[in-house]
């Protein structure tokens, strides 16, 4: 399948299991997954980084409207979109030259638990921080970032799992 056709697809099938399935979800009060960030960490490295935080943005913008959370997922997407090079260089030593070659999938299980338990974390803490807005919530910024990195790394892990091709 033609790579834009695919992430064209994966892009509009995030919206609708975050919009429809995820957002509905509320366990214990602090626990609400995040998997739209997904489009996130597999979109390639080597195409025009403007498409990419635009698409980013709209992400978040979307995901907004439907949330009615006032542009908090744009600007926490925007933000990861924007810092991924940077943990891309740094857990798994890639540089430009190397980006149109880089698939996530490919590389050690490991280094790719670091790269999205982090930025999942850098995601949801911006999120819930912008949600409270104030330091005496600061136990809930940190309980619902938590809680939610923690559900939200689990169903991308067993997406992953479940929808990889065996080599």
């Amino acid at each position: 399948m033609n790579k834009t056709i695919f992430f064209g697809l994966l892009f509009v099938f995030m919206i609708l299991i975050q919009v429809f399935i995820l957002n509905n979800i509320l366990f214990l009060g602090y626990v609400n997954p995040y998997l739209y960030i997904m489009f996130i960490f597999l979109y390639p490295l080597n195409k025009n980084r403007f498409v990419f935080l635009f698409l980013a943005f709209l992400l978040g913008l979307i995901i907004d409207f439907f949330s009615d959370s006032g542009g908090i997922h744009a600007f926490s997407t925007l933000f990861i979109a924007y810092i991924r090079l940077f943990f891309v260089r740094v857990y798994f030593n890639k540089f430009e030259v190397d980006f149109p070659f880089f698939r996530l999938n490919l590389e050690p299980f490991g280094k790719q638990f670091n790269y999205v338990v982090t930025l999942t974390v850098i995601h949801h803490f911006i999120l819930f921080s912008f949600a409270n807005f104030s330091f005496q919530n600061f136990s809930n910024v940190i309980i619902n970032t938590i809680y939610s990195s923690i559900f939200t790394l689990i169903i991308y892990f067993l997406a992953t799992f479940i929808f990889s091709k065996k080599q």
